[in-house]
């Protein structure tokens, strides 16, 4: 009887040790998204990404497989932080990433900062956010990126007077600021500064104001999905044919969208890191396995951007071999270099921020569809608020 409580406990002990040694087998990586909710379009983006990388670079690195475990946020801070912790203390999540909005990107920082636990930041792009833990790392782009490149290629290109409209919150902020202050320095000016709610915006009559100013061009930043209600009321107010112009941030003829605005988008200008049609074989390599992987769907900027933090992931553990733990793993991160569909980025290891081509684009119909052709690059912009 003895003998059998023996072989007994040995069982037990190797069936521990042999779940141990599978749990040191695998790196598992926490995905807070917005699934629903406001952002719900930058979720919808990000899995489709997540299933295209994994369909197209396996699930190991650095000798380990890689497990996602992807949660919704709903695009709410306190629901983020919650999941987050929740995925921290019980999945045993080494790596967090994802992070749709600005607001739950800086939820999750003391987290990220006190449990040493790596933040890869898929789309929050304000500025800031990233001096909140030293275990950040961005590979999506800053406010100040796209707006201070505007700023710089407006005056030079016919349109100096404008009036700016954007969302109002953190990143809106920034692009409000950045946007005035490069376009000044560049002999420009804005004349009236706008800012329109997160929640349900109504622009009419932002636009109204605006029209009023009288001026050449508008500066516009809403979030990625609300372009669309944008130029919708910019058409409905008469403005697509009073001579005004628009530029703007990426964001606003976002890809996702862009087929939906219809013909008032063509000529529209933005500026920002990515098109679908961006003219390089990585990049027809990812538009043709992002399409086959989720039912022909576009990718965006946002896609791209959760793409590169997949790969930014996958080629940190391989060159740790595996070590996840934050200190090594934000090493080793710094200064890495990639070549992404979007063009060549790396991680500034000074900021652990993206620097990358910024792209000014003019929307044009293609093959019966609109997408974003770029017409110049500002080359390995960094952030200029660092």
């Amino acid at each position: 009887m003895r003998y059998k409580h023996i072989v007994a406990a040995a069982i037990a002990a190797l069936s521990v040790s042999a779940l141990a040694a599978r749990a040191e087998d695998t790196v598992k990586v926490g995905v807070v998204i917005p699934l629903t909710g406001g952002f719900q379009s930058n979720g919808r983006q990000i899995d489709a990404a997540l299933k295209t990388y994994v369909a197209t670079h396996g699930e190991t690195a650095g000798g380990k497989k890689v497990e996602f475990v992807v949660k919704d946020d709903a695009s709410v801070p306190d629901n983020a932080l919650r999941i987050s912790q929740e995925l921290v203390t019980n999945e045993k999540v080494s790596i967090l990433t994802g992070f749709g909005n600005t607001p739950t990107a800086l939820s999750v920082a003391q987290l990220s900062k006190r449990a040493k636990v790596p933040q890869v930041i898929m789309v929050a792009a304000t500025s800031s956010i990233m001096k909140a833990s030293p275990y950040m790392l961005r590979t999506s782009w800053t406010i100040p990126q796209m707006a201070s490149v505007i700023g710089e290629w407006a005056p030079k290109n016919g349109a100096k007077k404008f009036v700016s409209i954007v969302s109002d919150y953190g990143p809106g902020k920034d692009a409000e600021e950045w946007f005035a202050k490069t376009i000044e320095a560049n002999g420009g000016s804005v004349v009236e500064k706008l800012k329109v709610p997160l929640a349900n915006p109504d622009f009419a009559p932002f636009l109204q104001r605006a029209a009023d100013q009288k001026p050449e061009a508008l500066f516009i930043f809403v979030p990625t999905g609300a372009g669309a209600a944008f130029m919708k009321q910019f058409v409905e107010r008469g403005l697509d044919k009073s001579g005004i112009k628009v530029i703007a941030m990426a964001d606003v003829t976002d890809d996702d969208v862009l087929n939906n605005m219809g013909d008032p988008a063509i000529g529209v200008v933005t500026g920002g890191p990515y098109s679908a049609s961006h003219d390089s074989a990585e990049n027809k390599a990812f538009v043709d396995a992002f399409k086959k992987a989720n039912n022909g769907m576009r990718p965006n900027m946002v896609a791209v951007a959760a793409y590169d933090a997949l790969d930014l992931i996958y080629k940190t553990l391989d060159k740790t071999k595996g070590d996840a733990s934050g200190d090594t793993f934000v090493e080793a991160a710094k200064g890495m270099e990639i070549s992404s569909p979007r063009g060549p980025i790396s991680i500034d290891p000074e900021t652990r921020d993206i620097v990358q081509d910024i792209y000014m684009r003019k929307v044009e119909k293609v093959g019966g569809e609109l997408y974003n052709t770029e017409f110049q690059t500002f080359e390995k912009v960094k952030d200029p608020a660092r």
